[in-house]
């Protein structure tokens, strides 16, 4: 069998020159979503220190507060799908901004741990969103060619503020309150200015609103010709099948997309991926540091996964998705071992252990956290078709919310239960499996317009395997 010829009029938009401009701007506004999460995300870890002393949290309500908001997120990202499809992206986002101000704002205000876990769901609806409607957003306005980078903006945002958040939370001490209600501030940047920003061109023409998307993508990419030729493209594609509903992500061409993407999200996960986020303040404490050390510390560690994003941004758009992948969770499965092998016994006794703790803490993260945080959101925004890609980027980030709520629910116990030492060995074990996935089953998706992933589909040459058995032979 041979393989397909790909469409002239996808190779001209691809290889037509982008206004970079103003895609950056949208990509940048839109991303901030990504921030908003990550700084709830990561707050939470350093909250906790304060938190449990004023309201004298156990281990079991320790994990309840942080659970909320994974807990509202499985609703969110769910319920955007449909929402986006109907109402459209750029709306969503609008949403997304609106509902983390409000939760951020209430959570600052929290009189008891029942209001703040309340406060935490809030935050968790808007948090699911993002990771749903934001990658789709910009994948979906981005040229091929930097449609990574662009992507990955978000979860360079994401690693930003979990970082932000760890050193906010070094500087305010135990004046938690603070810590939350700082939340409102990017949700405020984000709001004005999706304001100036259009619509999705794809969304647009899946609506029969081809105008107004050939305006759109005239303005994004900087030339009239080829925006026509992708306004075309678009269109042969969304004609095909114009509307979608939650059952189609079962046929038969479209499940091994269901599997690329609710499999990446579930490997960045359960490998221990936010486990470590949430808690490496806590288990850096029961390691002799000090509160102020263990939040410094991590803090320390999360710089190191923003500056491995920046380096991962661009090595998406110029290595690939899946090799990427394949280069990064070796070293974390490393790094966890060692921090295992660290933990035996009595855990670090000496200054010399317990910072070379720190250091396997920070390689498990950069690695890990820099892996599949970059390719997570990518790759969700990437495989689908576009009759379904709202609703197929909502079960991706459905099963990253479902695995990460049962992570984050079962760290502190897990580590009581088998110890440190063998939670850390067997979060090296699964990422072993993730590895095999990958290798298998990963598509590369690198250059390729969105309607090429889907033609692939369609013609099923979308695992690896699929394209090198029907790869023409002499």
């Amino acid at each position: 069998m041979h393989a397909v010829t790909p469409d002239p009029s996808a190779a001209s938009a691809a290889s037509a020159p982008a206004s970079t401009g103003i895609v950056v701007g949208i990509a940048v506004i839109a991303a901030l979503g990504g921030l908003l999460f990550g700084y709830d995300t990561g707050v939470i870890g350093v909250a906790l220190l304060g938190l449990g002393r004023q309201f004298a949290l156990d281990d079991t309500t320790k994990q309840l507060v942080t659970g909320a908001i994974i807990f509202g997120a499985l609703f969110g990202c769910l319920a955007t799908g449909p929402f986006s499809d109907r109402l459209g992206r750029r709306r969503m986002v609008i949403f997304v901004g609106t509902i983390f101000a409000i939760g951020s704002i209430a959570s600052a205000l929290a009189p008891s741990v029942g209001w703040l876990i309340a406060a935490r769901f809030v935050l968790g609806l808007s948090a699911g969103s993002s990771t749903q409607i934001i990658p789709v957003y910009i994948a979906e306005v981005a040229p091929p060619k930097h449609r990574g980078k662009m992507v990955v903006l978000f979860q360079f945002m994401v690693v930003f503020g979990i970082t932000v958040a760890y050193f906010t939370g070094f500087a305010l001490g135990e004046h938690w309150r603070w810590m939350f209600g700082l939340g409102v501030v990017p949700a405020v940047v984000l709001l004005g200015g999706m304001a100036f920003l259009p619509e999705s061109p794809r969304w647009l023409v899946a609506e029969q609103r081809k105008d107004e998307a050939l305006r759109v993508l005239e303005r994004v990419r900087g030339n009239a010709a080829a925006a026509r030729a992708e306004v075309a493209e678009i269109q042969t594609v969304a004609q095909k099948e114009p509307t979608g509903h939650w059952k189609d992500l079962a046929k038969p061409w479209i499940r091994p997309a269901v599997i690329v993407g609710a499999g990446i999200s579930m490997f960045s996960q359960i490998t221990g991926n936010n486990a470590l986020i949430y808690y490496a303040p806590t288990i850096l404490t029961k390691a002799g540091f000090s509160d102020q050390a263990a939040v410094l510390g991590t803090g320390a560690s999360t710089v190191l996964v923003v500056i491995m994003t920046v380096i991962g941004s661009v090595l998406v758009d110029r290595i690939g998705r899946r090799t990427y992948l394949l280069w990064m969770i070796p070293g974390s499965i490393v790094a966890l071992v060692v921090m295992g092998w660290l933990f035996q016994g009595q855990g670090p006794t000496n200054d010399v252990s317990r910072w070379v703790t720190v250091g396997c803490l920070a390689a498990y993260m950069m690695l890990n956290c820099g892996g599949f945080g970059v390719c997570i959101w990518l790759v969700n925004a990437e495989v689908y078709p576009l009759f379904v890609r709202g609703k197929g980027a909502s079960l991706g980030a459905f099963s990253h919310w479902i695995f990460d709520l049962a992570v984050t629910l079962t760290t502190l116990s897990l580590v009581t239960w088998l110890g440190a030492t063998h939670t850390f060995w067997l979060y090296a074990v699964i990422s072993l499996g993730s590895l095999v996935f990958i290798y298998f089953l990963v598509p590369e998706t690198m250059g390729k317009s969105l309607e090429e992933i889907e033609h692939e589909l369609r013609e099923h040459r979308f695992y690896p395997y699929q394209r090198k058995r029907l790869a023409p032979t002499c």
